[in-house]
Formats: structure tokens, C-alpha cells, sequence
């Protein structure tokens, strides 16, 4: 089990509840006499910090482990700015359902304790990389933990595009669009739009359309190496808007091409001992739990 040294702190902050969570957090790792390094937007919520105050990216130069305070939003933000130095990711939860962030702010001396001891475990989830394509040159790309959407924007308007796997025609569809997800993704938006959950240790993407204009239309699961592009009809009145988690807004025009594929990026997401999917799925959507004797 990896040491950790240096210990690096973000987070998203908009509540009076997410500042005591990251006082309690820091107060604690000082009494450990962890080097601590705090993101300089997160540092600007602390009344006073006298604890080294760095940019995002020096967060993954620097540091051995980094923790995330805030909900799957503030992982997600972390995870595009810091997955790319292969350093750790921890969270503690301060939203709303938390399937990337497991530690709540009343188990953090417990559990961050536990994790510095060496009792935990390491999860690697992969990302995708996406790119659109316009008369053969790239004139947007991202990355995304979660998704890559393609939707119509502001306008609500049905795109009619192709898909393709592994350069195979699959179908053209006229739908709001298409959701390409990762299994740590199918949790998410994928999940609402009526997509399957998939256990975050599979290799596969997920494909699931947006309200198509078929009843045949169904979610698709492919392999994780798959190879997938998105072709814009010319026919189209719209003009799809592409984003990667929310981020990395491309506007595309008829004719242009959205290439999805697996990113040589991979996230390192540190639980507690006590993770287990199957329960978070159960406590966070709501499945019944053991059936009892009356």
C-alpha cells in the first residue's frame, strides 16, 4: 500500500456545512502532520490557512493523495484536472447521492485515519477522450469520467445523426441525442435517461439515446475498446451541442463527425475497506433492503 506523504485538498464549496467539513478535514490531517497542499479557490473559503496554496494542476505534481470535498460534481471537476498525473482521488461526501465520493463528513477522522494506515482500496476507472472532426481537422476534444452527450442545446430540436462501432454502421436514428458513457458514467445521466447500471469494474461503454423517435431504440453495451463516431446528418436543422461531463462544449455543424474512444487517462479512486457498489446503489436509489419475518 502506497504512503501519503503529501496530501492535497479541493473542493467546490457553497455551503456553510462544505466549510466545516473541509476545517474538520485539514484540522485533523494537521494533527497527523501530513504536508498539506490546499487548491488556491478552495483556500479562499478558509478564514486563515498557513498550509502551502497551489493551483489545480500542482495538486497533481506535488501530492501522494488528493481529497475531494463536495459531492460527484466536485470528483468529476477534480478528476478532469488531475487524472492525467495518475495521482490518487478521495472524497468526502457533501452532496446529494455520492456514488464517486463515500467518506461522510462526520466519518472523516475514522475512515481518512484508516486510509493513511494502509486499510483501503484502490479502484481504476477509465475515461474517455472524444473528438469532433470538421472536413478531416479536430476542432474541439475532452475528456470525460462520466459521459460524452451529444444534446441539442437550448433549443429543443430532434438531431438526426449515424452510428458507427468499430467503423460498422450500427443506425441512424432521430432522436434529442445520445448519451456514450463509461460504467462509473451509468450512475449518472445515463441512469435518468433509462440506461442499465453497469459494475464500475467492467470494461464497457454504454450507449443510450435520448427520447428517440422509435420505440425499437434500445441502450446498447459495447466493448470498452470500442471505437465509436457519431456522424451529424446534412439534413440537420440543428446544431448538436457535444459536452464531456458537462465541460468541453463543442457546437458541431451537419457533416461533422464526434469520435468517442477509451482515454489513455485512468482515474485512481481510493474507498474505504467498507466500499461495496451493490450497497451504495441500495442506499442511494432506494432498492429494498432484506426481506424480514413479520
Amino acid at each position: 500500500m502506497a504512503q501519503f506523504n503529501s496530501i492535497g485538498i479541493i473542493g467546490r464549496l457553497d455551503s456553510n456545512k462544505a466549510v466545516y467539513s473541509l476545517q474538520r478535514l485539514i484540522g485533523y490531517l494537521e494533527s497527523r502532520q501530513i504536508s498539506l497542499y490546499i487548491e488556491e479557490g478552495t483556500a479562499s473559503v478558509l478564514p486563515d490557512s498557513s498550509h502551502t496554496v497551489v493551483r489545480k494542476d500542482a495538486l497533481g505534481k506535488n501530492c501522494d493523495l488528493v481529497i475531494v470535498v463536495g459531492g460527484d460534481g466536485s470528483m468529476l471537476w477534480a478528476a478532469a484536472a488531475l487524472a492525467r498525473y495518475n495521482v490518487p482521488l478521495l472524497g468526502v461526501n457533501q452532496g446529494r447521492l455520492g456514488f464517486l465520493t463515500d467518506i461522510t463528513p462526520e466519518e472523516i477522522e475514522h475512515l481518512v485515519g484508516e486510509v493513511l494506515g494502509g486499510k483501503y482500496l484502490m479502484e481504476t476507472r477509465f475515461m474517455l477522450g472524444m473528438a469532433v472532426i470538421r472536413k478531416g481537422k479536430t476542432i474541439g476534444s475532452g475528456e470525460a469520467l462520466n459521459d460524452v452527450v451529444m444534446h441539442p442545446g437550448q433549443f429543443i430540436r430532434m438531431i438526426e445523426f449515424e452510428l458507427y462501432i468499430d467503423d460498422q454502421f450500427v443506425y441512424s436514428q432521430r432522436s434529442d441525442g445520445l448519451i456514450v458513457s463509461t460504467p462509473t458514467g451509468s450512475t449518472a445521466y445515463a441512469l435518468s435517461a433509462g440506461g442499465p447500471l453497469v459494475h464500475p469494474r467492467m470494461d464497457a461503454i454504454v450507449l443510450v439515446p435520448m427520447n428517440p423517435h422509435t420505440l425499437s431504440s434500445r441502450s446498447i453495451v459495447v466493448d470498452g475498446s470500442s471505437e465509436i463516431k457519431l456522424l451529424i446528418g446534412e439534413r440537420n436543422t440543428a446544431f448538436p451541442h457535444i459536452t464531456c461531463d458537462g465541460h468541453h462544449h463543442v457546437v458541431t455543424e451537419p457533416g461533422d463527425e464526434i469520435h468517442v474512444h477509451k482515454h489513455p487517462w485512468k482515474l485512481n479512486l481510493i474507498h474505504p475497506l467498507n466500499h461495496n457498489f451493490y450497497e451504495t446503489c441500495r442506499s442511494k436509489l432506494g432498492w429494498q433492503s432484506h426481506i424480514t419475518n413479520q
